[in-house]
């Protein structure tokens, strides 16, 4: 059992009020639903289309609130009757140094959050999606899809959790050093993701010549961002939902299209949604993501390192409310995660502000580059009545959640000045 101190009962306090918070936006989020379709989306919505909406917004707010009571009681229970340390001795009982045990450690609080999460993949993926006629994905396609994530989630994540528990228990100054490693991991992964990660979960084909490419290209050339190929993803493999990205660094970069996006949309469309990725780009906002996370990343190692210091009365406090004996790198990751969890959520607020703005930049961009807002406006009213969004929703979700402007809202923003 654990011995409560004051920072036990801030932490599940700040864990209650985030849960109670998100709640509240949800039961916002439902009384915003229209009782009628409106203005603007007539000719993507009708009574039907708006009502199954509605249907599928019910659906998934009581899922992931029955979701969400399940895993913050899971963490509660698991945390009250001293699972954490618990834990810990039992990796510590199965023999190594502390790198192998953290490890072990790590591992066996990952797969038992793997499992206890899919049922609920398995209810979303094949009663949910399905019932609303999204999902695409087999029994046999939803099975490799998560045995491929456990076996990539090993060789890449013990190789790189081995290097960070080794710098922390063993170099001076470990934080920024294992900001430094980290830091280059992901770059480096980002790199290779396109060739060696992407392809084993999707089949990547080239775009057949033709005048789509062309204009792609075309497109590419004029905004000055030169293409190093164009891709068919066969997104249908596992949902009708329709999505488009760009991969790849430096000055060659990679179209893909989600072969559902092609199935549904003109090429006007598709060129106004590509123009609005470019414009990401040629905005700068990819670069300041970029930097930012880095600079946020050297925070939460900082912080972290004052988390795991064997000889830390900050630490010490954390692992007492956690019912923890021994500091150690390894539980310490876990604890300030769990720690970090309503911050992260607060600090996401302003993130998803700026994201938001960044969108509205984007679409300013592809309207100024395709010489007409009607396409991206079309794509957009599309993609929203096609993926049964909400059409008007809450103001406190879209604060707490939306990375995205809510549709209207983006609609009414390239409207502007025509």
């Amino acid at each position: 059992m654990t011995d409560w101190n004051f920072l036990t009962i801030i932490i599940m306090i700040a864990l209650l009020a985030l849960w109670k918070l998100e709640f509240a936006a949800t039961l916002l989020n439902l009384k915003a639903f229209p009782s009628k379709v409106p203005a603007g989306l007539e000719d993507v919505m009708d009574a039907g289309k708006l009502e199954n909406a509605r249907a599928y917004l019910m659906a998934n707010s009581r899922f992931h609130l029955i979701e969400s009571i399940a895993s913050l009681a899971v963490l509660l229970v698991f945390w009250v009757l001293g699972g954490f340390n618990w834990l810990d001795g039992l990796a510590r009982s199965m023999g190594g140094n502390e790198v192998v045990t953290g490890l072990i450690f790590l591992s066996l609080l990952m797969l038992g959050q793997s499992l206890a999460s899919l049922p609920f993949q398995i209810y979303g993926t094949f009663g949910i999606e399905q019932k609303f006629g999204f999902n695409r994905s087999t029994p046999a396609v939803f099975i490799m899809d998560r045995l491929k994530g456990l076996l990539l989630a090993a060789v890449l994540g013990l190789p790189i959790g081995a290097a960070v528990l080794w710098i922390f228990g063993n170099v001076p100054n470990a934080w920024l050093w294992a900001w430094i490693t980290v830091t280059v991991f992901q770059l480096l992964l980002t790199y290779l993701a396109p060739s060696l990660i992407m392809p084993l979960f999707n089949k990547f084909t080239p775009m057949p010549e033709g005048e789509t490419k062309k204009s792609i290209e075309a497109l590419g050339d004029k905004c000055g961002f030169p293409l190093d190929g164009v891709f068919v993803m066969d997104g249908s493999k596992r949902s009708t939902k329709a999505n488009a990205f760009f991969t790849g660094l430096g000055k060659r970069k990679k179209i893909a299209l989600f072969d559902t996006l092609m199935e549904k949309h003109t090429e006007p469309e598709l060129l106004a949604v590509l123009a609005h990725e470019i414009g990401h780009f040629r905005c700068g906002h990819i670069k300041q993501r970029l930097v930012v996370g880095i600079l946020q990343m050297a925070v939460i190692f900082f912080l972290l390192g004052l988390a795991t210091d064997p000889t830390g009365k900050f630490s010490r406090l954390l692992f007492d409310a956690f019912g923890v004996a021994k500091i150690s790198p390894h539980v310490g990751l876990v604890l300030f995660g769990i720690l970090l969890e309503p911050v992260s959520k607060l600090l996401s607020i302003f993130a998803n502000a700026w994201s938001r703005k960044h969108e509205f930049e984007a679409d300013a961009y592809a309207k100024k580059v395709t010489g007409d807002h009607q396409p991206l406006e079309e794509a957009l009213k599309k993609l929203s009545a096609d993926h049964l969004s909400h059409p008007t929703p809450a103001a406190l979700r879209v604060w707490l959640d939306y990375s995205h402007p809510p549709l209207l809202t983006r609609l009414a923003a390239m409207r502007r000045d025509q």
